[in-house]
């Protein structure tokens, strides 16, 4: 049997850790923007957040075109489009243009995840899901903890504007190789035998991809309450999480006393440490669920609590008085998200509708993304009313117990969404998911 889905698998996970190794720069270098633009903390925290804007509210627009047009085109276009902006903020001239052109990133970004997600539905089976789900989004760790070294380094040999145009060119080099490999679906591809498509179609409970159908609208999700689970749950995720992508460098350098170049190794240890969880816990998730010994449902339920549970690590780290603890508070922490993650990706091609994968997961990861727009404004803000991390990190905490909540009381059983019949009477499996 071939194995074309796994080197689709790698394109997926290059895409994603070439979308974080984008949006991180700006935080890598946020010491010397703060210093040649005379930035404020409140400023600097509306520039970090400000990528969100855009990227949270075009996330259902983006599973749309996924879904409606294919995931070649979603991806393609988000990858090239990104790095283009990405090239572009080496250009800024101070503190409007830096917002404007993180909001054009924003755009191009916005697609990732929702195609993926719709990707992972088409070209795996069920019991390969949060596997591969975990291997996507662990690039974004990886992208993290690459970029943090890689980019500081590049500003001590060069400056920021230079390293902005070498790291947006890495997509643009990724778009070809995507746009003359992808297809999408396994029937289609060239090297895709059919004892491999047997494999992946024979292993799904929901086929997606195999017709053009969309059952129902996107806001005819909004009906069922796992949707608003998936949803809530991962905004609490998304708040901490980003926490590494924004603020952490600045937090190391301001709070803990690190030069530039120290900061820049210590700031991906915690990316590290949730790569390798990311992807364990997809593994150990999809083990369990295939071998029988926990439900698909109480597999999901129990690595997103323990997720969660790990990740209130966040509010003790400011509270030690070391440095090394406070760094391994804070690896354990990240890692408790990226447990978690493992499993909110899964979740879209466990419960969407026939075909609807890639929208799920931008109506899920829109709602996340708020924590992106929220939590780098909301830490600035509590910074520069304090002095110190102390409280933000804490109150970051808080809404990981809300998430743990959420998981384990509104989530219900994870199964697919079936569509209402055309007389407008849903199923029985629709009346026992929705609200």
């Amino acid at each position: 049997m071939s194995r074309t889905r796994w080197v689709v698998a790698a394109l997926m996970w290059l895409a994603i850790a070439i979308n974080y190794i984008d949006r991180t720069v700006l935080s890598a270098a946020a010491p010397k923007l703060i210093e040649e633009f005379g930035l404020t903390p409140d400023m600097m925290g509306i520039v970090l957040s400000a990528f969100f804007w855009s990227y949270a509210l075009l996330q259902i627009p983006a599973g749309w075109v996924s879904d409606r047009y294919g995931q070649k085109v979603g991806l393609g276009a988000a990858v090239g489009s990104w790095s283009l902006a990405t090239a572009a903020t080496g250009l800024a001239s101070g503190f409007s243009s830096l917002v404007a052109l993180r909001v054009v990133l924003g755009v191009g970004e916005a697609g990732a995840y929702p195609a993926n997600a719709g990707i992972v539905s088409k070209w795996f089976p069920d019991k390969e899901r949060a596997t591969v789900s975990a291997l996507f989004d662990s690039a974004s760790k990886f992208g993290g903890a690459v970029a943090m070294p890689l980019i500081v380094a590049l500003i001590v040999l060069f400056d920021w504007r230079i390293t902005f145009a070498i790291v947006g060119s890495a997509g643009l080099l990724w778009f070809v190789v995507w746009w003359w490999f992808f297809t999408e679906t396994p029937e289609q591809h060239r090297r895709c035998d059919p004892q491999e498509v047997a494999y992946i179609r024979g292993g799904q409970t929901q086929r997606h991809g195999v017709d053009n159908e969309i059952p129902m609208k996107w806001y005819e999700l909004l009906k069922y309450r796992n949707i608003w689970a998936m949803c809530l749950g991962f905004f609490t995720i998304n708040y901490i999480s980003y926490f590494f992508i924004t603020w952490l460098p600045t937090y190391l350098v301001k709070e803990q006393h690190m030069g530039l170049l120290q900061m820049g190794f210590v700031a991906s240890l915690p990316l590290i440490c949730g790569l390798i969880a990311e992807v364990a816990a997809g593994w150990m998730s999809d083990r369990i669920v295939h071998s029988g010994r926990l439900s698909l449902t109480a597999t999901r339920k129990l690595f997103l609590i323990v997720g969660l549970l790990m990740a209130l690590c966040i509010g003790l780290a400011p509270l030690s008085s070391s440095v090394v603890f406070t760094v391994a508070l804070l690896c354990i922490a990240k890692s408790g998200t990226t447990v978690a993650a493992s499993q909110v990706w899964a979740l879209p091609g466990d419960v969407a509708p026939k075909n609807m994968a890639s929208t799920v997961a931008g109506l899920q990861n829109m709602v996340s993304n708020f924590g992106g727009v929220i939590g780098p404004v909301v830490t600035g803000a509590i910074v520069g009313a304090t002095g110190s991390f102390k409280m933000a990190l804490l109150f970051s905490a808080g809404l990981g117990v809300l998430g743990i909540l959420n998981y384990a009381f509104l989530l219900g059983k994870v199964q697919p969404i079936v569509a209402p019949r055309k007389s407008g009477a849903p199923s029985a499996a629709v009346m026992s998911t929705a609200h």
